[in-house]
């Protein structure tokens, strides 16, 4: 593949995902309907969506490519109420807002240290390359967390948002 076709096919895919998770956040309406999934989807979700958001800010400076700038734009501007619907959440449940779970590896799409430092020192076509590589294996941990919160979670809201990120 084609550095520009992997280009394409990556800003396609992940505008998809910036644009429709964008499309609404929920509240946790019957706060007693959550249980042990429910509570490790949010405390999970959040570092991982903090993550994205840190990926993105780190597009500024680096490459001229638009559809690149704007899909970074996205993922700010969608990620950041989902992290604050989950915070809510976790209050609502009466449960911690402890962020660092123990499981949240490389499988979960997390970037690891070194990662993140490659992708700080790249620009240009390189960086363009990382950064949709690396943008396209977080969301495809996003859509693992988000099975398992459809498969062992309670709450219809948090539900909710798992499917619409695996729709996604």
């Amino acid at each position: 593949m084609t550095s520009k076709t992997l280009v394409r096919s990556a800003l396609a895919v992940l505008a998809s995902f910036a644009m429709l998770t964008a499309c609404g956040t929920t509240t946790a309406r019957d706060s007693s309907q959550h249980n042990a999934a429910d509570t490790a989807f949010a405390q999970q979700m959040i570092p991982h969506h903090t993550q994205a958001v840190d990926m993105a800010e780190l597009v500024t400076g680096r490459t001229t490519n638009p559809k690149i700038i704007d899909l970074a734009a996205r993922i700010k501007k969608a990620q950041a109420p989902e992290i604050a619907t989950l915070t809510e959440w976790l209050k609502a449940w009466g449960e911690s807002e402890e962020h660092s779970m123990p499981g949240m590896d490389h499988g979960s799409g997390m970037m690891t240290a070194d990662e993140m430092t490659t992708l700080r020192t790249a620009t240009g076509d390189d960086f363009d390359q990382r950064w949709l590589t690396m943008m396209i294996a977080h969301h495809q941990g996003a859509v693992e967390m988000a099975r398992t919160e459809l498969a062992q979670g309670a709450n219809p809201e948090a539900k909710k948002l798992a499917q619409r990120i695996i729709d996604t």
